[in-house]
């Protein structure tokens, strides 16, 4: 079922016939100023169709036009995405952020894993001047040195010697 505004347009544009003519007709509080209206409204129609033509065009001008209307829609989407927002992440950000990264890394590794040297000697550190032994002393007896540097311990491994001769002094 068509509603009142419907059925004015299409009787308006002479688009009832009929039974629903006569229906619509019927239906009007004041069929006079109704058809005044129908009048003033095809007046309207018929000068907009004759004024409001859209020039003609030749195949370079429309072409041209085209190419306007197109960077017109798309100057205008670039704007709308402008306006929503940028993102926060723009290329001068990223420079900037990836340059603070490094800095940052760079001092945590300077100040936090570097390894630092000890001040001074532990009292445990000594130094083997001689490692030789005198046949004199103790003919089968054996010197043998271990020295791990991970741990920084030496042992000085001594087999068959009765007490270590004065030669193996420790500094």
């Amino acid at each position: 079922m068509k509603t009142f505004e419907e059925k004015w347009t299409a009787w308006v544009d002479d688009q009832l016939a009929g039974n629903e003519l006569v229906e619509f007709e019927a239906s009007l509080p004041d069929k006079a100023a109704a058809e005044a209206e129908k009048r003033d409204a095809t007046k309207l129609r018929a000068l907009l169709k004759r004024e409001l033509v859209a020039p003609v065009l030749t195949n370079q001008e429309f072409f041209s036009h085209q190419l306007r209307e197109r960077i017109t829609r798309e100057e205008d989407v670039t704007e709308e995405r402008h306006e929503e927002g940028s993102s926060w992440w723009t290329i001068p950000r990223l420079v900037w952020a990836g340059a603070a990264s490094l800095a940052l890394f760079l001092m945590c590794a300077f100040f936090v894993v570097r390894e630092q040297a000890p001040a001074d000697q532990s009292q445990y550190l000594t130094q083997i001047l001689n490692a030789h032994v005198d046949p004199a002393v103790g003919p089968s007896a054996t010197v043998t040195m271990f020295e791990s540097k991970e741990d920084r311990v030496t042992v000085l491994w001594t087999e068959g010697l009765k007490s270590l001769p004065s030669e193996y002094a420790a500094k």
